[in-house]
């Protein structure tokens, strides 16, 4: 994950507070379940956050960068700086609910990192995934981002059934954005100071802006298959 993002990304961004809306439309009974949570590329903390003040669930947080970890802004969730391809022992099949949310785009690798995932996760436990969707919208603020790709429901689907996971529900969402990321891909290729596509890709402006995006963010029927900026899917680990 990119720098710029721990300081762009607030609680009340309207991107985060969309993506924690879609997450709970696609799976509020299975977090209110939940015994064991546990985000996987937690950052800097806006989902463990969210969760904490909506369900007032802990939510254990897997970090590598450090610089995420020293902003999380979680309450009371345990924190680790740790990578999840050790498979601590401490940790083996210890969650049911797994949150993967904007970091799958960022592993050259998928299959090794979902088998790493399934070894953290319950017997049918669940995995909550969110990842930027349409290979088309892919510009210079994925580059800068650290991005390898975008997703289609049918690529992510794929990739996770070839992994050990059967897709429960998926969507895409953002609908309404798409237009913008559009122009935003025209915008962002001119910048040539560092960060400066990322840090323009995703800064919503003032608090009028933010105010009318989240509005605009929220004008779509979910679950739906016609389009978005990204995938949501609720997958379950198979034996």
């Amino acid at each position: 994950m990119s720098d710029w993002y721990f300081d762009l990304a607030h609680l009340e961004h309207f991107w985060v507070r969309r993506r924690f809306d879609v997450m709970r439309r696609m799976a509020d009974a299975i977090i209110r379940k939940s015994k064991a949570i546990a985000e996987v590329g937690c950052g800097n903390g806006m989902l463990q956050r969210c969760v904490e003040d909506h369900y007032n669930l802990p939510v254990s947080g897997f970090e590598l960068h450090e610089g995420g970890l020293k902003k999380n802004v979680s309450r009371f969730s345990p924190l680790y700086c740790y990578d999840i391809h050790h498979r601590a022992p401490e940790f083996r099949s210890r969650f049911d609910l797994l949150l993967l949310c904007d970091v799958l785009e960022h592993i050259e690798d998928e299959a090794a990192f979902l088998q790493s995932l399934r070894y953290h996760l319950s017997d049918n436990g669940t995995m909550i995934i969110n990842v930027p969707a349409l290979q088309y919208l892919f510009s210079k603020y994925d580059e800068e981002a650290g991005h390898y790709r975008r997703y289609s429901i049918d690529r992510l689907q794929k990739v996770v059934e070839e992994n050990g996971f059967k897709v429960r529900s998926i969507t895409y969402w953002g609908l309404c954005l798409v237009p913008l990321l559009m122009a935003r891909k025209v915008v962002v290729s001119m910048k040539r100071n560092e960060g400066g596509a990322y840090s323009t890709g995703f800064d919503p402006g003032g608090r009028l802006s933010n105010k009318a995006l989240g509005l605009l963010a929220r004008c779509e029927p979910l679950p739906q298959r016609i389009q978005g900026t990204s995938v949501m899917a609720v997958v379950e680990k198979l034996p």
